[in-house]
């Protein structure tokens, strides 16, 4: 049984999904393979941010299963990942969360073809009546120049952290409109197992920088 590289490179799994908590950092995030799925409303209340999640899951397990199976190729399936903005930002900053927008996602190794993702949706939906599942979509994402740090503790008190990544973006000579270059969390922690306070989260900003 063999392993994928991309899934134990223990450099971009560092530089990408450990930053310090303490102070912001600038990273370049390359092209990388997600399954995706779009939709709207307050993460902890709408049914269809439920339907994505189950969705990705299922089909991030079928695939690697499957992958494990017929090719003798092993690999962690990833974290979720978000993408939020909404058509209104001070909406979004103000935290009215019924109008946000977002994009639910699972990284996924490069082995995972096209033509292995017809196969999982067909064996997901053979297996399960998925909502959500027409709307998954696999495609790359190139996030490229971005700051980011860790985030300890409850999602409903990120804003500081948010403001500090924001501030250290400014003083950097960047700018970002939370709409062409998204506001993106990385789940480390489940908050089904873990304790509000220990949860881990990276906030990550994409910017550009202004020329001088």
């Amino acid at each position: 049984m063999s392993t994928h590289p991309q899934d134990h490179d223990a450099e971009l799994r560092k530089l990408l999904y450990n930053p310090s908590s303490k102070q912001p950092s600038i990273v370049d995030v390359p092209a990388m393979n997600f399954l995706m799925v779009d939709g709207i409303g307050d993460p902890n209340t709408s049914q269809q941010y439920k339907d994505a999640i189950e969705t990705l899951y299922a089909l991030s397990y079928t695939l690697k299963f499957a992958i494990k199976h017929a090719e003798k190729i092993d690999y962690q399936v990833s974290m979720l990942e978000g993408l939020w903005w909404s058509d209104a930002m001070d909406v979004f900053l103000a935290g009215v969360r019924d109008t946000w927008r977002w994009t639910m996602m699972v990284r996924q190794p490069t082995v995972v073809t096209p033509a292995w993702m017809e196969t999982a949706v067909e064996e997901v939906r053979r297996k399960k009546d998925l909502p959500a599942l027409p709307g998954v979509r696999l495609e790359p994402f190139h996030e490229g120049l971005s700051a980011q740090i860790m985030h300890i503790g409850p999602y409903a008190t990120e804003a500081p952290t948010i403001q500090r990544l924001h501030d250290f973006i400014r003083a950097e000579g960047g700018v970002f409109d939370g709409r062409v270059q998204k506001h993106h969390e990385l789940y480390l922690g489940d908050p089904r197992r873990a304790a509000p306070e220990k949860l881990k989260t990276v906030i990550r900003q994409p910017f550009v920088r202004v020329q001088s």
